[in-house]
This record gives C-alpha cells, sequence and structure tokens, in this order.
C-alpha cells in the first residue's frame, strides 16, 4: 500500500548516503516519489528529513532553514576532505595550542562569515560537482559565499600526544559547511584540523527527540501529515472558501506582511499552498490541491 503524503523523520546510521535512506523509504512507503532536504555525508548521522509524494515539493523550503549539529574537530591535522574519510594532507602538533587560543578561534568563526566552502562538496562547478572533480585530480577552487553560524560553542576537548579533540556544537544557516569550519579554525590556530564526527539533530523544527531509525521504520512507518508538517514548519494563514479557490489555481492573495514562505489553509484544514509575499499580493510557491 502506497504511503500519504507527509515528512518522514529519519536518524541516519553512519555508513549510508543520503541517496541509501530515500531508497530504503521508497520500498518502506510503496512509492518512488521520495526526496530529502539536506544531505548528510556517509560519515555524519542524525536528522534527514524526508519527504512522501506530495511533500516533497516542501523540501526545497525546508533546505533554508537553521540546522543544529553536535561534531567533533581534531585539531592537528588536515585531510583532502576536510574530515576523516580523507587522507591526511599534513600533521602539525597541536600540543602547544592552549584552551582560550581554541576559544578565540571558535568565536572568531561565529556570526555572519564569510566562508570558503569545501572542495570536496556537491557545489557545481562549470556543471559537475566539486567533489568529482576532485576525485579526478582536479584542484578546485570555490568562492567564499555569506552564511550565519549562530553558535559555535566548545563542549568538551580531550588532548592525546599531538592532536586536541574539540567537541562543539553548531547551530547554522543551511548552506553552512561544519567541513570548513573545522578546516578554518586548524588554519587559523597554525595545526590544521578537521573534522571526524558529525551528528545532525536538528533541521528546522525536526529533531531527534522526533526521529525514527530505518529499523523502527520498517515495523512502524511513521509519516508527518503534511499539514501538520507545513504548520510545524512555516507560518500559517487560513483562508475562507473563495480565497481557497483562488490560492488553488495558483492566484494572488492580498500580501501577509510576514517575512520568507507562508502555508495557506483551507476550511477545512488541508493545505493548499505555500506562497511569500511579492509586494502588495502573494506569489505561489507550491500548490497541493
Amino acid at each position: 500500500m502506497t504511503a500519504a503524503d507527509g515528512l518522514v523523520v529519519v536518524d541516519k546510521p553512519a555508513g549510508l548516503t543520503s541517496h541509501d535512506v530515500v531508497a530504503r523509504v521508497r520500498r518502506l512507503a510503496g512509492t518512488r516519489k521520495v526526496g530529502h532536504a539536506g544531505t548528510l555525508d556517509p560519515m555524519a548521522t542524525g536528522v534527514l528529513v524526508v519527504g512522501v509524494n506530495r511533500a516533497t515539493r516542501l523540501l526545497g523550503h525546508l533546505t533554508l532553514t537553521e540546522k543544529s549539529y553536535d561534531a567533533t574537530i581534531r585539531l592537528g591535522a588536515t585531510t583532502v576532505t576536510d574530515d576523516a574519510e580523507g587522507d591526511v594532507l599534513t600533521t602539525t602538533p597541536a600540543d602547544g595550542i592552549a584552551d582560550d587560543a581554541i576559544q578565540r578561534g571558535v568565536v572568531g568563526l561565529t556570526g555572519d562569515i564569510e566562508q570558503v566552502p569545501s572542495a570536496v562538496s556537491a557545489i557545481k562547478v562549470d556543471g559537475q560537482r566539486a567533489y568529482k572533480r576532485v576525485r579526478a585530480g582536479e584542484d578546485v577552487d570555490l568562492p567564499a559565499r555569506p552564511v550565519t553560524v549562530r553558535e559555535l560553542v566548545v563542549l568538551a576537548t580531550r588532548r592525546t600526544p599531538g592532536v586536541i579533540d574539540v567537541d562543539v556544537r553548531v547551530v547554522c544557516s543551511s548552506g553552512t559547511y561544519v567541513r570548513a569550519l573545522a578546516r578554518d579554525l586548524g588554519a587559523g590556530l597554525g595545526v590544521g584540523g578537521h573534522l571526524t564526527a558529525l551528528r545532525r539533530t536538528r533541521v528546522g523544527p525536526y529533531g531527534l527527540d522526533g526521529a525514527h531509525t530505518l529499523g523502527s521504520l520498517g515495523e512502524d512507518f511513521v509519516l508527518v501529515p503534511i499539514a501538520d508538517a507545513a504548520r510545524a514548519a512555516f507560518a500559517s494563514r487560513n483562508v475562507d472558501d473563495a480565497a481557497a479557490v483562488v490560492i488553488s489555481h495558483g492566484g494572488p492573495l492580498p500580501a501577509s506582511g510576514v517575512p520568507g514562505p507562508v502555508a495557506v489553509f483551507g476550511p477545512d484544514g488541508g493545505l493548499l499552498a505555500l506562497v511569500e509575499d511579492r509586494g502588495e499580493v502573494t506569489r505561489v510557491l507550491a500548490v497541493f490541491v
């Protein structure tokens, strides 16, 4: 039986790609119309929001939301991928780095910053993913882009000969590379750095407290209904029957004055559309009826 329209919040295990998770959910949901919001690398674990059927139209807008991570940064070595999956490029003993220097480095990477994405990323360069160019032996230089790191907090440090492992909590805008934060923290301290562990704890309103393992989903396929998912993720607007007809055909409504996407619901509580203001009227982002 094919699942209804909605979101599945998966606690992704290490070793699987985000596409692997989508393939598993397709089998469980009985439909090929499945997608995900915000890729997680194979080494990463945690929240992966997966859309089923019409809810896939929500995903492109969910990826614009804030995300939270728990991560471990190793100071004292750089890798080709800026994480533990890549070959080591350089090693520099980090024993002399004091905790207050680490704290100053963290503060410098907090707020509105210009970040150069990791070269081994899914960003396209002349039509080809950057990571494919790197793996083919090319040198890839990506331009810096603005991101917001609202929180970068040191939770603990562990010292062993030559290296320091720094556990951090990160709250950041979409498009922020935690691997790049690890790289830049190490570079600023003069010893290099890379990411050794990453767990995403939240995407917008969806956290680990509502996430399910693939194993548990095989026993009980828990789906957040599309209307509930939209109410949780976006500002809401309720309309009468006349306005519902207009919006269902992609027509404009008077502007709401609310920034960002707004979920529009009909008199019966059903999700009609996602809209955003354009001047004095709304523009439809997606229609769900």
